[in-house]
């Protein structure tokens, strides 16, 4: 019964004439926003009480306990006494801690303004998971362009150059401001703005109403329908932001429709104003005007839905402005931790700070033998434990003594780089050989001394040693057969004056025998010099009848030719 007793107040309200639309909330002309003058205008033209001063500033609640932010509905009446009494309804949210807990955010999110996007305020805030989030800043209903500044989380997202609107912003060290600013507040570094919005009107300053001020401050050239008194005068929805004493940032929601229920500017700054807040601009508001909580939409919207204009549904808007749990710095806390309720918690036992980008591996720093990491000390070779305290042990070596020793036969294994030092008696890369025979001492450098090349101690270098087993049978084995070398050598040897004797000897034969030859020589070389005559051998053996031969040779005389004789002819 419940639910058609609501659709049949909506459907007289439709039988009651309300149209698709509403006429829209503008304070200037169609393709204008914000008057022509400057900065200096507005200081010239405001109260001399305030001096040169064009805004004012309150150090933000920092507090963290309790909740973030409370939301309370309020239906109350405006001239209560008076024949125009009515009644308003709407909220008020006070958030606790702004600088952590409050956003400017783009309209879809970041790049929104440079994109000219419009989105509607609860799209926006599941981005940022909202708890409460509420229209912002102006825009161009044509373009969907952001108008005035726009700070969003420490990104200058628009600079407006001076234009003089109404705005509020948070600097980096919490200080709210309300007011207007010069282009060169708006770009100060010094304390520079984290967020920043521009609304229009200036409601209350200093807990005084300040329409008739920011009236003159804010008023363009010229007027249209949409002027800026019908803006101010009109009972439209309407947003606002503001702070109260506590230094909590207030966000207020009135519901209404343009010109038909809501609130006029002057009755929005009466009512902030009962209700202790002490600084407080309005935002965009008529059909702009929407509120969403914990992501549900939690105002009656004036924009007729376009499928049904039975229905109501929240406009595509700009800027959002949003409460949000804590925000921590950096949002990811360095990478090393989670953010919870605008606090890092860090992943490791070993990352610390507030944004978790500091290595703290205690008061004893790895003892100086080690560096610090998010699993701990890494300590340097040759060093273990906690604090990099220990000595590698036996058998290990390396950077937190996390590699084995290759070293045999009891040899040192170097803590840092894992190199062997040898005993006596051994040799190779891990010690793994015995000296050669012949060597001892350490790595075998040593020559043995001993007798008839002896084999000694490997270790000492001692030829009083008895070797293992197999070692002696072997040199026994090889003593054995160079005794029977040496027997059969002894056989045909000769003493040394046997040798010196035989040598002698044959020395003076070669000598006699090159005398012998020589003789030789020179004799025959006698010989070939003497005079070879021929003479008949009966004048060299004297006349014989009796001899034949002497005959012979006679008959021989007279038969020779007479030129075959030649008088001394030689014949060798």
């Amino acid at each position: 019964m419940a639910a058609l007793a609501v659709l049949g107040s909506l459907q007289v309200a439709r039988g009651a004439g309300s149209g698709p639309g509403e006429p829209p909330l503008q304070p200037y002309p169609p393709g204008q926003h914000g008057p022509r003058h400057g900065h200096r205008h507005v200081r010239d033209c405001q109260p001399v009480k305030y001096g040169n001063l064009t805004h004012e500033a309150w150090p933000g609640d920092n507090s963290t306990g309790g909740p973030v932010a409370v939301t309370r509905t309020f239906v109350s009446y405006v001239h209560p006494e008076g024949s125009e009494r009515k009644a308003i309804y709407g909220h008020f949210t006070f958030v606790r801690n702004p600088l952590s807990t409050f956003s400017v955010l783009e309209p879809g999110g970041a790049g929104g303004c440079r994109a000219q996007r419009r989105a509607t305020v609860e799209e926006t805030a599941k981005l940022r998971k909202c708890l409460v989030a509420q229209n912002g800043g102006y825009f161009n209903m044509e373009t969907g362009e952001c108008l005035g500044n726009v700070v969003s989380d420490g990104r200058l997202v628009r600079d407006s150059g001076g234009l003089q609107n109404a705005q509020f912003g948070i600097r980096k060290d919490g200080t709210m401001v309300f007011g207007y600013l010069s282009e060169e507040d708006v770009l100060d570094q010094s304390n520079p703005f984290v967020q920043l919005v521009s609304g229009v009107v200036w409601l209350l300053r200093d807990g005084e109403l300040y329409i008739n001020q920011s009236r003159a401050a804010e008023c363009g050239d010229t007027q249209s329908t949409g002027t800026f008194d019908r803006f101010i005068n009109v009972i439209s929805a309407r947003t606002a932001v503001g702070h109260d004493r506590q230094g909590r940032l207030v966000l207020v929601h009135v519901d209404g429709q343009t010109e038909s229920r809501g609130v006029s500017l002057w009755e929005m700054a009466e009512f902030l104003k009962q209700q202790g807040v002490i600084n407080a601009i309005n935002l965009d508001g008529g059909g702009s005007a929407t509120l969403v909580l914990n992501g549900t939409l939690a105002n009656y919207p004036s924009e007729h839905c376009s499928f049904d204009s039975m229905w109501r549904c929240p406009r595509s808007i700009s800027t959002v402005v949003c409460v949000h749990e804590p925000g921590c710095d950096p949002p990811d806390c360095s990478g090393h931790g989670l953010c919870e309720a605008g606090r890092c918690r860090c992943d490791s036992p070993f990352w610390a700070g507030p944004a978790c980008d500091t290595l703290d591996c205690g008061p004893a720093n790895c003892s100086l033998r080690g560096v610090c990491s998010a699993a701990g000390c890494l300590c340097d070779a040759g060093w273990t434990g906690s604090n990099c305290t220990e000595a590698c042990a036996p058998g290990s070596f390396g950077q937190s003594c996390s590699q084995r020793c290759r070293c045999q036969h009891g040899s040192f294994c170097d803590p840092v780089h894992g190199a062997c030092s040898c005993p006596a008696g051994f040799y190779g890369t891990s010690c793994e050989h015995e000296c050669p025979l012949g060597w001892f001492g350490p790595s075998c450098r040593s020559r043995c001394a001993c007798d008839h090349s002896c084999p000694c101690d490997p270790e000492t270098g001692s030829c009083n040693i008895s070797h293992h087993g197999a070692l002696q049978e072997l040199l026994h084995r090889a003593g054995q057969c160079l005794a029977s070398q040496e027997k059969s050598k002894d056989k045909f040897l000769l003493s040394e004056s046997s040798w010196l004797s035989l040598s002698s000897a044959l020395a003076l034969l070669l000598v006699l025998s090159a005398l012998g030859n020589v003789g030789l020589l020179l004799q025959g070389r006698w010989r070939q010099h003497r005079d070879y005559r021929y003479l008949p051998l009966r004048d060299i053996n004297g006349d014989s009848p009796h001899s034949p031969t002497s005959a012979a040779w006679d008959h021989e005389d007279v038969q020779e030719p007479e030129d075959t004789k030649k008088p001394n002819q030689e014949f060798l």
